[in-house]
């Protein structure tokens, strides 16, 4: 009987990470390099993720999910892509901003199509509200962006509430080629006619700390306005 050793088993490299969720992330020990780093909260099955990080090698990208079946798509894409700048981590994104991003350490947060909530009881759960502007700021590099989409007019209407209140955050325009790629249920809302609501708000270089909007009260992250009812339907946080 041979009983020379076979050869070692090949350990296929993974995008997928798997930091301490009790620590702040170190992006150069994520990536290896010293890039600038984007982050998408929700990121589906990757198909913006990995078509913007194609675009922009220069970059370092992160893919927040919570799902691991949406994960895995993104791991896929990624490795037959070729790319190797972008991590996935599975996790909620709230708990990702608040705990896990260095300050002033990332220079685009996208959020694209989380889930609205459209119940009035649920509302709530939303992910954009008062006290995320406030952590997201924190994350965001001066100069730095966050992105927002969604097919949900009512949430829309939040959104843009929400950070127009917040003095230290300034609207600004998206990059056309940052328009041109698109979510997987972007383009599904499209092509059922449903348009994308986008806007994009920029923590400016010249604003040094963090300034509370005035007189908001809690309330204020609900719109009146919207339905009662409804279900949540495909969305991704």
């Amino acid at each position: 009987m041979d009983l020379t050793p076979g050869p070692e088993p090949v350990i296929e490299p993974t995008l997928l990470v798997q930091p301490n969720i009790l620590q702040r992330m170190d992006f150069h020990s994520l990536f290896g390099k010293d890039r600038p780093v984007e982050i998408e909260l929700g990121s589906g099955d990757g198909s913006f993720l990995v078509n913007y990080a194609a675009r922009h090698p220069e970059r370092s990208f992160l893919g927040v999910e919570r799902l691991l079946g949406r994960l895995r798509k993104v791991e896929r894409k990624g490795r037959r892509m070729g790319l190797e700048n972008v991590r996935g981590l599975r996790l909620e994104a709230a708990y990702v901003v608040e705990w896990m991003l260095p300050e002033a350490s990332v220079e685009a947060i996208h959020v694209y199509f989380p889930d609205p909530w459209p119940k009035r009881r649920h509302w709530r759960r939303r992910l954009v509200n008062h006290s995320f502007a406030a952590v997201a700021w924190k994350a965001l590099s001066p100069g730095g962006i966050l992105f927002l989409r969604t097919d949900h007019s009512g949430y829309f209407q939040q959104m843009l509430d929400v950070l127009g209140a917040c003095p230290s955050y300034r609207r600004v325009e998206e990059p056309p080629d940052l328009l041109e790629v698109t979510t997987d249920f972007e383009r599904n809302f499209n092509a059922k006619g449903i348009p994308t609501l986008h806007a994009a708000f920029q923590r400016p270089a010249d604003v040094p700390a963090w300034i509370a909007p005035a007189n908001v009260p809690m309330e204020a992250d609900i719109p009146e306005s919207e339905e009662t009812e409804g279900d949540s339907g495909d969305h991704v946080t």
